[in-house]
């Protein structure tokens, strides 16, 4: 079964110009209401803490990396999560924070990205921003929806990429976005489509990003791919593709059942997340 992303329709009217167009009709692949089960509404955050792997310097550094996937309601004026919940331009977005620390032998970099969702648009990006701190200097971007385009405003320490602010096509997927947007898959053996996918955001680097072909293919996962995994947190999992035209390729291991875990992840470029812990957490109720 194959099938094929089309962009750039059914955009009218006032969505063409609002900061919070209404969400576009998913493709068939997508279950466009994965986020809307009440697990959400339970006031706690989905913590889960990957063992993951990257090549730094040439060498590949091991480090934890915390994702962290709740329900918020922002509002239209800032599009953020709102202090006023008695606003009449609130609404439903679900976020997903990922944050680590990589060690190096002289200092380490610390990333944080912040991908936004509408909450009925599982495969669309509403806003997404990176920031990177090292020792070298610190790196901000943010994408945010504008009518059928993304505004891309950026700040960073690299020699032409300093501050800028410009728009990019929106409809292409970010790889940033696949931990989330993958979970929300109709999962069938042998399904295969294509996308457009902007590069991962986690860097330093604020260049304007263009696309590449990609082919997403799912079949059922081996039980010996999942080996180091806890057996409790495994249920009936598929195996994700996502090969692009470059030869650089990703692979996701992702729960047949709600809420679609994400066990594992692996790419050709060396990174690599494998699940440790999960809970579910007000971690803002702390001190």
């Amino acid at each position: 079964m194959k099938a094929k992303i089309l962009y750039g329709m059914g955009l009218l009217g006032a969505a063409l110009f609002s900061c919070t167009p209404s969400a576009q009709p998913a493709p068939d692949y997508i279950n466009q209401e994965w986020a809307m089960d009440k697990l959400w509404e339970d006031g706690k955050a989905e913590v889960a803490i990957y063992d993951a792997e990257r090549v730094v310097y040439g060498k590949p550094r091991q480090f934890d990396y915390v994702y962290v996937l709740v329900k918020e309601e922002f509002n239209k004026e800032y599009n953020v999560k709102t202090d006023d919940y008695n606003r009449s331009d609130l609404y439903s977005v679900m976020k997903v924070n990922k944050f680590c620390r990589i060690e190096t032998l002289k200092y380490p970099y610390h990333y944080l990205t912040s991908v936004f969702y509408n909450r009925n648009s599982p495969n669309q990006v509403h806003k997404l921003t990176n920031t990177s701190q090292e020792w070298c200097g610190n790196t901000a971007k943010s994408f945010l929806e504008k009518g059928n385009r993304y505004e891309y405003q950026y700040m960073s320490y690299w020699d032409g990429q300093g501050n800028g602010i410009t728009k990019i096509e929106k409809g292409p997927w970010f790889e940033d976005q696949l931990s989330y947007t993958l979970r929300s898959l109709n999962f069938e053996e042998g399904l295969q489509f294509e996308v457009d996918l902007y590069p991962m955001q986690v860097s330093s680097k604020a260049d304007v990003p263009s696309t590449e072909k990609a082919t997403v293919s799912i079949t059922k996962a081996e039980q010996n791919e999942l080996i180091g995994i806890d057996s409790t947190l495994i249920n009936s999992p598929w195996k994700v593709t996502v090969s692009r035209d470059s030869g650089s390729d990703l692979t996701y291991w992702i729960n047949d059942t709600y809420p679609n875990l994400l066990l594992k992840m692996e790419a050709t470029d060396g990174r690599k997340l494998s699940l440790k812990s999960l809970t579910r957490d007000a971690y803002w109720d702390y001190e």
